[in-house]
């Protein structure tokens, strides 16, 4: 199939915005979908938990390189070609990791697999660049956020509905039909959003020109970095609060099942919103204001490391920490992205990464003392949002001068051509 452009395939601008949602899913259902089989595969490996618990923190890291590398590649040689390698080593890995025979080759296959599955991420925002500007931009960040909750939300619920049918390696194979179906789609109907003549030349010398011109912008590092430390607590979040709900009040796993999708639910609904308000309000005072939600979550829940508190402050804690991380998201993606058209995925790439890297290294640390104790979550909750919202107060907020040409007003509802 020859190459094409977005203006040569009227029907993608209709379907476009589906597909580019729809590749958002990656990183979340592989991350959720097959933990409630990991105790079985534990076992049926001969894995120690903490070998096992391996092949989550090998995803992440996945995750976080791949999107590294493909955002770089994808300026270079296009969307389109990068996100078919990529759906493509995500279904030949998926099924790689069901007939995995060892613990070990199981961790090696997850890390594949979350350097594939980065793949979708990066291409979904950078040719979300491509083909959005202005206000238009900014409700697709917003829609971005809302598909991610969305997926947080049903793969760890479909993988236990799975998990009543098959094992921990069905659910793997369930992975590779469900990479195979979005490659069809995407050899179908994903066309190319970034023009020849818009691509970077110059090999990897000028992707390393590209990286320093990105790091050398003080609003671009504070964006990166106020996304980074407050993913670091939304990761914290996820890998606590099960201990936090089970261990110390004693939930049952349908009445944590039910926390979580309330917590997910708002997350998907605080992101939504959130792209409204950066639109019709102010992106600096969106972002600002989902800091601030956060680290109010935050500290509610280093109280309740400190002192008894009642289980709905905890959950409120939760709900507001999860609710922040989501009003930040699609402003912070913008001030991220938006001045760099020409180099949208790396800098994607970028973003990507340190959301997720920081998250791999704060994930752990919330279990230092034990499961039956809150202070650990508490505590790296609120030293992560505090330093998100120094990152914001230091680097990412703009000079009120400038402000006006952050998000030029544009009305439009789908893509730009």
């Amino acid at each position: 199939m020859t190459e094409q452009t977005l203006a040569e395939r009227p029907v993608s601008r209709r379907v476009l915005p589906a597909l580019l949602l729809l590749l958002t899913v990656f990183g979340p259902i592989s991350m959720d979908l097959y933990l409630p089989a990991l105790p079985a595969l534990t076992s049926e490996l001969g894995a120690v938990t903490s070998v096992a618990q391996l092949t989550v923190t090998a995803c992440l890291v996945g995750l976080a390189a791949g999107q590294l590398v493909a955002g770089p590649l994808s300026d270079r040689f296009g969307r389109r070609g990068i996100l078919l390698v990529g759906v493509t080593a995500y279904m030949l890995t998926s099924a790689l990791c069901a007939v995995s025979p060892s613990v070990e080759m199981l961790i090696a296959a997850r890390f594949v697999q979350g350097l594939a599955g980065g793949v979708g991420i990066v291409i979904s925002q950078a040719a979300g660049r491509d083909v959005y500007t202005g206000g238009a931009l900014i409700r697709f960040y917003g829609r971005l956020t809302v598909v991610g909750g969305f997926a947080a939300i049903i793969g760890p619920l479909v993988g236990g509905v799975l998990n009543t049918v098959t094992d921990w390696r069905g659910l793997f194979v369930f992975l590779a039909v469900i990479g195979a179906g979005i490659l069809l789609i995407s050899l179908v109907l994903f066309p190319e959003t970034l023009s020849a003549d818009g691509r970077i030349s110059g090999g990897w010398a000028h992707t390393v020109r590209d990286f320093r011109t990105l790091l050398a912008d003080r609003v671009f590092v504070g964006a990166v970095l106020n996304q980074g430390f407050l993913y670091a607590a939304l990761f914290a979040y996820l890998s606590g609060s099960t201990f936090v709900l089970q261990d110390v009040y004693g939930l049952s796993p349908l009445e944590y099942a039910l926390a979580f999708g309330l917590n997910s639910a708002g997350f998907m609904a605080f992101g939504y919103l959130a792209g409204r308000a950066a639109e019709r309000w102010s992106v600096a005072g969106t972002l600002a204001t989902g800091i601030l939600i956060a680290g109010l979550g935050a500290l509610g829940l280093l109280a309740s490391g400190l002192t008894t508190t009642p289980l709905w402050v905890v959950i409120l804690s939760l709900f507001l920490l999860a609710g922040g991380v989501a009003i930040s998201s699609p402003p912070a993606t913008t001030l991220a992205l938006v001045d760099y058209p020409q180099m949208a995925g790396t800098a994607s790439s970028l973003l990507g990464m340190v959301r997720f890297g920081f998250g791999g290294v704060a994930a752990p640390l919330v279990g230092v003392a034990g499961a039956l104790s809150i202070l650990p979550l508490g505590v790296v909750t609120t030293v992560a949002v505090t330093l998100a919202g120094t990152a914001y107060v230091l680097l990412a907020r703009r000079p009120t001068s400038t402000s006006s040409a952050l998000c030029p007003v544009d009305t439009s509802t789908g893509p730009r051509i």
